[in-house]
């Protein structure tokens, strides 16, 4: 009983102490996704903006990819809870509870989250030459002539996987999902066009976009971005209703201390409101997540939400991984 004491003695003593001394060191933040991509670029951005709030102490990205983004989750999960290692990712997070029949953690339990960074908008785009000429006649064409079309999406968990499939559903389409290692290669294939369709985020799309280089059939959105002023909302083009903003996270792994948390969300609030970073996010057709948003509770809110939200869907599509 005095060592349980003694122990719990000097927690009291060094846990608020460690909290007042971090960050002391380099922090790691995991991306579970290849490098290049949307998520990855949302995280480089973060983490820059964060450094300056934490005294200028080094965050480096690591990324982890593979197994729709669990690995490098799970990397997170089994790491000490001391704030020195974090996580970066997307809905992903939510819906691999339902996808992965094995997962290696309780999505529900295994974060200590820090806040939401971002909404990430996404765009419903075709090869250039894809004959229809809006998402109506899009929808029109592959049901009326029981067209083959293919999807392009980068692997199961992916935002554009689930994209496709709330599209699916929503459409009552039939289209061949075509899975690949990350949105880069999606993209290739699509200007080469080797693939029909995508659904992916505007910050991987635009740019393809605006150079004319794939077609654009509508946005997510509840309005049309700043950045593609041109193509229209889903809502706008048909698909009533249909509504879909990947939103981007900042978790660290259960137990880390309050102080710690606190800390980290404090720096991240103020990373959103940097210039740098909204410009920057803007440059990517994204904006920062509003502050009321950016919270622990609201992060853990959204977490837990999107569990429920997805494993119907997912469950109607019968699209599980081991």
């Amino acid at each position: 009983m005095r060592l349980l004491t003694l122990a719990a003695a000097v927690a009291l003593v060094t846990g608020p102490a460690a909290a007042q001394d971090y960050p002391s060191k380099t922090i790691t933040i995991v991306v579970p996704a290849a490098a290049g991509g949307p998520t990855d670029t949302i995280s480089r951005i973060t983490a820059l903006a964060m450094s300056k709030h934490l005294g200028g102490q080094q965050i480096v990205i690591e990324n982890v990819g593979g197994a729709g983004g669990t690995l490098g989750t799970a990397r997170v999960v089994r790491a000490a809870p001391d704030g020195y290692t974090l996580l970066i990712y997307h809905v992903g997070l939510s819906t691999a509870a339902t996808l992965y029949r094995n997962l290696p953690y309780d999505t529900r339990q295994a974060f200590a989250p820090i806040g939401l960074i971002t909404d990430a908008p996404m765009t419903i785009i075709a090869r250039s030459d894809f004959p229809p000429s809006n998402l109506k006649d899009f929808v029109t064409y592959i049901k009326d002539r029981g067209v083959k079309t293919t999807m392009g999406n980068a692997g199961v968990g992916s935002a554009a996987h689930l994209c496709g499939m709330l599209f699916m559903s929503e459409t009552k389409l039939n289209l061949t999902t075509v899975p690949y290692r990350g949105t880069g290669p999606v993209m290739n294939d699509l200007l080469g066009k080797q693939i029909d369709t995508s659904c992916d985020q505007a910050t991987n799309t635009t740019g393809p976009i605006l150079g004319k280089q794939v077609k654009a059939y509508a946005v997510t959105t509840k309005t049309r971005l700043k950045s593609l002023p041109d193509v229209p909302t889903a809502d706008e083009a048909g698909l009533k209703g249909f509504e879909l903003a990947v939103w981007h996270g900042l978790f660290a792994p259960k137990g880390t201390p309050p102080a710690v948390v606190q800390k980290l969300n404090a720096a991240l609030q103020a990373a959103l409101k940097d210039p740098d970073l909204v410009k920057r996010f803007n440059d990517i057709s994204t904006d920062p997540m509003s502050q009321d948003r950016a919270t622990p509770a609201a992060a853990e809110r959204t977490l837990l939400s999107e569990i429920d939200r997805w494993a119907p869907i997912i469950k109607a599509a019968g699209q599980y991984a081991d």
